[in-house]
């Protein structure tokens, strides 16, 4: 909604106020402003000039040389084009180093040799259009017709600088899309007077009576229908006030009549139509649901075909216009127009909204409409609306209101109770207070109650009566509280241990994605799932989209490997995925599923084997604070390769899977060779530890020692390397695997594995002797396990 600050300075004089001081006090009052536009903001050095001489260009037949006044000591020269100037006329020029509406820039040069200081401006150069100066030539230079004279800005010469302001108006406050209702907040946010306009119609031209017979069929959709008559129909331009304020309220303006419906609609939120009496047949007015099939075309061109639900207004025979939507082709005002009626109805904004959406129209009308208007807004619409046409001179009105009322004069009533307020508020704000504040939104309090006015369709309850209070007593003014009985906004500590998670995953380069929780069952056959497997019974969905959609999943890999599939089949050379998943594990009848919570982690590429997987796994778990864990072969892993893929546990809890997907599987689902690992991440979070521990620098130097043993090849490398952490105790610092072998030199069914050990004290520099023990000690652990040294 665009509201025209000068149109708002007539009915609430709000001072000295600046535009930002404004809009913030608005916004904090509860009518949330967008942004703010000065008008012709980006013209400058754009001015009024008179033409004082016009002489043909000595080397161009189609430039001329004029010399204007521009208010200062001596003339100015500008070249021109322009065939539609005269000596004698008032255009806009720019002068040197000036700049245009569209943000061009004009500086002095010269044209087939002779200097110009300047430019003659159009219309479109200043940003306006003829309809805000019909009289222009809309092709040529904008010949001013205004009280100006030379050297004026431009933008005030032509009334181009009004300040617009556009707020962001929620659909339970119809009341505020209009001037007004933006004016009474506005009074009430700077307690300033509002001073509202009752309108009078002198009328006096004949009666109204017979002309025109109004009847509401369906008083479910229409309330109040309400008409006056004007006759000898004046059409013409609006005058340069009403085509400003048009204009700064975003509406193009026509001509004087279908102005004055515009102009009311944006000053009361009241829609308003103008019908063309000669094309309603029979004179009668009725407003009734469409026939199926009924036809209209209406002024926008497009035939419309109309349902029995879509409220019309019609005439004997057939439909004039859509209801609270748009008007028929021939219902609007021409040229030789020379009687009207102007109607002002209240139509259900629900009616008004299914048939707008049905017909795919969407209107400032419908708009309005949709949002439900106040029954007794009509009235005075319709006696403002005669008013402006007497105002304009563009006809004689009727005597007399043609109505039918449906409407039920009821008044919503809330209990007053100030303490109750205080305690909801946590104020301490005087009864006097809060009725001073409440009647300047036009609210009555009567004793215990307060009388709600017909236009706040919003005030229903206690709390809405305490809402505003709130907001015109000044949120700022209300001092902060904790919240009673509610949870400090925080992290729990599983959120911030699945942050830390995601953190970690994505610093690893792996990007999240995000899958459904239901699948098909034909994704248990890809993963060659065990028919008997305790994963099979899943939830099934009592009205799925589709067989792909029936079931809760029990494991989220199928979700995971459809996402590698899709960008393997996109050609995309290599994926980093993972996804904290849900997985549904059925519980008893009628009962809800377990959920666990799943990272799952999958990768394809080049360069990408078992131990990057494996990598990017024990990188998570330093980072959680996981330290001691176990990794060994899986023997029933079914979705992965049988001999490369392991479990991972900690303290003989197993936590999860890693390694290569099995290749049926991968062939299954159109995949090249994937590594995935999916853990339990509740599991892990029981886990989890938050602490973090720091050693000082060491004072005293390391000492490293290799060891290779021969061992059998099923042997786990991890079960070596907890042989040796074990038997060198307190001075091991870090053992690190680098190198296996398996060879010529090697007996079959064995291999070689190299360990480099490095050993410190935090006391003092060790000893041959400590060394020597410590290397011992850890080959006598690895001979326990069946490995000998290598010699």
């Amino acid at each position: 909604m665009n509201l025209s600050m000068r149109w708002l300075r007539e009915f609430v004089d709000i001072g000295e106020v600046s535009p930002r001081e404004f809009a913030e006090a608005m916004t904090m009052s509860g009518s949330k402003v967008e942004c703010y536009e000065q008008e012709g903001e980006k013209l400058s050095n754009v001015v009024v000039c008179k033409i004082v001489s016009i002489e043909k260009h000595p080397d161009a037949d189609k430039l001329r040389v004029c010399m204007v006044d521009i208010g200062e000591a001596e003339p100015t020269q500008i070249v021109t084009a322009a065939t539609n100037v005269n000596v004698g006329d008032l255009v806009p020029v720019a002068k040197d180093k000036s700049t245009l509406a569209d943000g061009t820039k004009i500086t002095k040069g010269k044209l087939r040799g002779v200097a110009s200081f300047g430019m003659f401006c159009g219309l479109e150069e200043i940003g306006i259009t003829k309809n805000d100066f019909p009289y222009a030539d809309e092709d040529g230079v904008f010949v001013i017709q205004e009280d100006c004279k030379p050297g004026d800005d431009i933008r005030d010469a032509i009334g181009l600088d009004d300040l617009k302001v556009e707020f962001e108006i929620t659909s339970n406050r119809p009341d505020c899309f209009s001037v007004i209702g933006l004016a009474r907040e506005a009074a009430a946010t700077f307690d300033k007077e509002l001073k509202l306009h009752t309108p009078v119609v002198k009328a006096g031209n004949g009666s109204s009576d017979g002309m025109i017979d109004v009847k509401i069929e369906n008083e479910d959709l229409c309330k109040v229908y309400a008409a006056r008559i004007v006759k000898n129909v004046r059409v013409k331009p609006s005058p340069r006030w009403m085509r400003e304020r048009l204009r700064a309220m975003g509406v193009r303006p026509i001509n004087n009549i279908v102005d004055i419906t515009n102009y009311v609609m944006l000053e009361y939120g009241q829609p308003m139509h103008a019908f063309d009496l000669r094309f309603i047949k029979d004179n009668k007015i009725r407003i009734r649901c469409a026939k199926d099939g009924e036809a209209l075309t209406t002024l926008d061109g497009v035939e419309r075909t109309l349902k029995n639900t879509n409220l019309v207004i019609a005439d004997s025979e057939k439909p004039v216009a859509i209801a609270g939507v748009m008007g028929g082709e021939y219902s609007g005002i021409m040229d030789d127009t020379t009687t009207i009626v102007f109607e002002s109805a209240n139509f259900a904004g629900s009616s008004v909204r299914v048939t707008a959406k049905e017909q795919g129209m969407r209107t400032d009308a419908s708009s309005r409409f949709e949002k439900g208007l106040d029954p007794n807004s009509c009235i005075p619409a319709l006696e403002r609306a005669c008013e402006l046409v007497e105002m304009l001179d563009a006809g004689d009105i009727l005597d007399g209101i043609i109505i039918d009322d449906r409407s039920k004069d009821t008044k919503v009533e809330i209990d007053f109770d100030a303490d109750k307020i205080n305690a909801f508020l946590s104020t301490d704000l005087s009864r006097e207070k809060m009725v001073e504040i409440l009647e300047k939104i036009e609210c009555k309090v009567c004793g215990d109650k307060i009388i709600v006015p017909t236009f706040r369709p919003d005030l229903l309850h206690f709390c809405d009566i305490a809402e505003e209070i709130a907001r015109f007593y000044g949120y700022n003014n209300i001092s902060s509280t904790s919240v009673n009985g509610g949870v400090k906004g925080k992290y729990s500590e599983r959120q911030k241990f699945n942050n830390k998670v995601m953190d970690a995953m994505t610093a690893m380069g792996l990007s999240e994605i995000m899958t459904y929780s239901f699948i098909s069952p034909k994704q248990y056959e890809k993963l060659m799932m065990p028919k008997n497997h305790i994963l099979r019974n899943s939830l099934k969905i009592s009205n799925p989209l589709g067989e792909d959609t029936s079931i809760m999943r029990t494991t989220a890999l199928p979700s995971m490997l459809d996402i590698l599939s899709k960008n393997y089949n996109n050609r995309n050379k290599q994926a980093y995925l993972f996804e904290i998943a849900k997985e549904y594990i059925p519980t008893e009848e009628n009962e809800l599923p377990n959920e666990i919570s799943k990272l799952i982690c999958g990768m394809y590429g080049e360069n990408i084997d078992y131990f990057t997987v494996k990598g990017i796994a024990e990188e998570l778990f330093r980072t959680i604070g996981i330290k001691n864990f176990d990794i060994e072969r899986a023997n029933d892993a079914y979705a992965y390769h049988p001999g490369r893929s392991a479990v991972i546990s900690v303290d003989g809890n197993v936590v999860g899977t890693i390694g290569e997907i099995h290749p049926l599987v991968c062939k299954n689902f159109d995949l090249c060779t994937v590594y995935c690992f999916d853990f339990n991440l509740d599991k892990l979070f029981e886990l989890y530890s938050s602490e973090h521990k720091y050693s000082p620098l060491p004072k005293f130097p390391a000492v490293s020692r290799d060891i290779a043993v021969i061992c059998d090849e099923d042997l786990p490398v991890l079960s070596l390397e907890k042989a040796i952490s074990k038997a060198a105790g307190k001075l091991l610092e870090e053992v690190k695997l680098f190198d296996i072998y398996q060879g010529k030199q090697i007996e079959a069914g064995k291999k070689s594995v190299a360990f480099n050990i490095t050993l410190r004290s935090s006391d003092a520099t060790l000893t041959d002797d400590q060394i020597k023990s410590v290397m011992k000690k850890s080959v006598t652990a690895l001979e326990s396990l069946g490995a000998e040294l290598r010699s």
